[in-house]
């Protein structure tokens, strides 16, 4: 496999002609691989191109082109049943025009917070073709915080599950913005209206017309350093950003996806705009059960799992696993929006084969670089190479780029990098790079290692310690489930490192039944053998599980309340 930027060839998108050219081939030759150019049916190749060329290359013509290229192909499948390409097309053209009649246009900004199950894919649907902004919200959210960024996007209408209502819901018993419910089968309080409700309202009349522009999506950050940000992203991907991804992670045209990363989040979000673009059948589950996960592969033999690394954690703690072949479905598992624990990718190969895909990217940048499995049997800790059309560039603190397994910042330049928050302000640019935020450094082969938030360093003693580095340490021992590492106050130090470690079931699987429980003093002697004694955390605490989001990102500053 050509991979886009080695050491000796990294570059922003739209290099010299020649690279150029060898990044287009390298595209088609992953879209023609995936199945998306294979034959069809003439008829149905001149419906799906009059789907985009009535939405353009949007999500509304995404799903409206898969709807026509395979109407009875079953687009969704969660506790509520099925739904085919046809009838999500056809329910979110419904949905839409009701939406219209409610004032819904291209100016409008509509919060969408809900669980993953079929009324988030019609509401996406049907919001697309309305041409509005959608704002994605955190289903992890409290009802200040969520009531506060709803004002500041501008938000006229919220269409959320009903277990979200008292979310939105003013001290005086008042809905804080109109309320739509989202969820199919939820019982709903009072008069409040269902998606179902609306659409029922406006009778079929064919394809409602096209908006005058294509709507925007706004993607919140995660907040785990302050309030959560707006980072808008047209409603649109190009083909070269799905082949991009394709030519490094094997997904194919009619896969079933097990899609459990939540919707909301860039990484869940994703997955439903290649759905649009292969024609997949998603898996979604309101909730994520790890057993429920593994039975879902296994009865639906499914073809990829798209997840978040602790959910890969607590499926290998399910005390009875299934087989490699139970699984033997199972093309792609692809896990981002956390660092992956130390040891889990190996774990997870050796349990069910050789599958994993780690991607590394945040928000603001999309992603950065993609690890195969055969990068992470090299190095089970690695983020991976960038893909096509993608330059990570490693920077020290005055922006001068550093060398090989030299650590410092890192920047992104790619056509997916945002233009800025929606409150006016942006990350740090770099010659048309942007920074992430993380620190890490690339090693021999261009493979990047993301070694930890800058403004999560640890000064103790003069030194500078990254806590990613000292929980890798910690996890790698048996009996060891996650670690988190942070830094407190210190009168002789600065700063002491603190440990917060989350012992592994005794009943997890390959780990004999009268091992002794892990305990402080193992802890520190493996760290003070492993790394250097100015990383030696000065205490340790257990706790039955760290605090995390919804997106399963570790909520440091959560530590202390535990």
């Amino acid at each position: 496999m050509r991979h886009a930027v080695a050491m000796s060839d990294q570059r922003l998108p739209g290099g010299d002609t020649a690279r150029r050219i060898a990044d287009v081939l390298a595209g088609g030759r992953a879209l023609a691989t995936s199945g998306l150019l294979r034959p069809v049916d003439p008829r149905r190749l001149i419906e799906a191109g009059r789907a985009l060329r009535h939405w353009g290359p949007t999500y509304a013509g995404g799903f409206a082109a898969s709807a026509a290229r395979h109407p009875d192909r079953v687009c969704v499948i969660d506790p509520a049943g099925t739904m085919t390409w046809a009838e999500v097309d056809r329910q979110s053209d419904d949905l839409a025009r009701a939406l219209s009649t409610r004032g819904i246009t291209e100016a409008s900004v509509v919060a969408l917070l809900s669980r993953n199950h079929r009324g988030f894919v019609v509401a996406t649907a049907a919001l697309a073709k309305t041409g509005c902004t959608v704002l994605l919200a955190n289903t992890g959210f409290g009802g200040p915080q969520l009531r506060e960024v709803l004002d500041r996007e501008g938000a006229s209408l919220m269409v959320c599950d009903a277990s979200f209502l008292p979310l939105v819901t003013n001290k005086d018993g008042s809905l804080h913005l109109d309320t739509v419910v989202a969820d199919p089968d939820a019982p709903v309080p009072g008069t409040i209206p269902t998606l179902t409700d609306i659409a029922n309202q406006t009778p079929s009349q064919g394809r409602p017309p096209r908006p005058l522009r294509a709507g925007r999506t706004v993607i919140l950050t995660s907040g785990t350093t302050g309030t959560p940000k707006g980072a808008p992203r047209p409603q649109s991907a190009g083909i070269e950003t799905a082949a991009a991804m394709l030519e490094r992670i094997p997904y194919r045209d009619g896969d079933t996806v097990v899609l459990a990363a939540p919707l909301f989040h860039a990484w869940g979000f994703a997955h439903l705009g290649l759905a649009t673009l292969l024609g997949w059948t998603m898996v979604l589950r309101p909730r994520f059960d790890p057993e429920v996960a593994l039975a879902d592969l296994a009865d639906q033999k499914a073809n990829a799992l798209v997840i978040v690394p602790v959910m890969a954690q607590r499926m290998l703690e399910v005390s009875k696993l299934p087989s490699r072949q139970a699984l033997g479905s199972l093309r792609v598992t692809a896990a981002s929006g956390s660092a992956l624990p130390g040891g889990l990718a190996t774990r997870w190969m050796d349990q069910f084969g050789d599958n994993l895909y780690n991607l590394f990217g945040s928000t603001e940048v999309g992603w950065a670089s993609i690890a195969t499995p055969e990068d992470l049997r090299v190095d089970p800790a690695t983020a991976g190479r960038p893909p096509l059309g993608v330059e990570v560039r490693i920077v020290d603190g005055d922006g001068r780029r550093l060398t090989t397994g030299q650590t410092g910042r890192i920047f992104v330049g790619s056509t997916l990098t945002f233009d800025g928050y929606t409150d006016g302000r942006n990350k740090e640019v770099l010659e048309g790079l942007m920074s992430t935020g993380d620190t890490g450094h690339l090693d021999a082969a261009g493979r990047l290692r993301v070694e930890g938030r800058s403004d999560d360093m640890i000064v103790s003693g003069g030194e500078n310690v990254f806590p990613r580095e000292v929980e890798e340490c910690i996890e790698a021992l048996d009996g060891v489930s996650e670690a988190a590492v942070v830094g407190v106050p210190d009168d002789e130090f600065g700063q002491r490192l603190v440990a917060w470690v989350v012992r592994s079931p005794q009943s997890s699987p390959g780990r004999p039944p009268d091992a002794p429980e892990i305990d402080t003093e193992a802890i520190r002697r493996h760290v003070s053998t492993t790394l250097a004694r100015f990383k030696v955390p000065r205490e340790v605490h257990f706790c039955d599980a760290l605090p995390r989001n919804a997106t399963g990102k570790l909520l440091r500053g959560n530590l202390d309340d535990l």
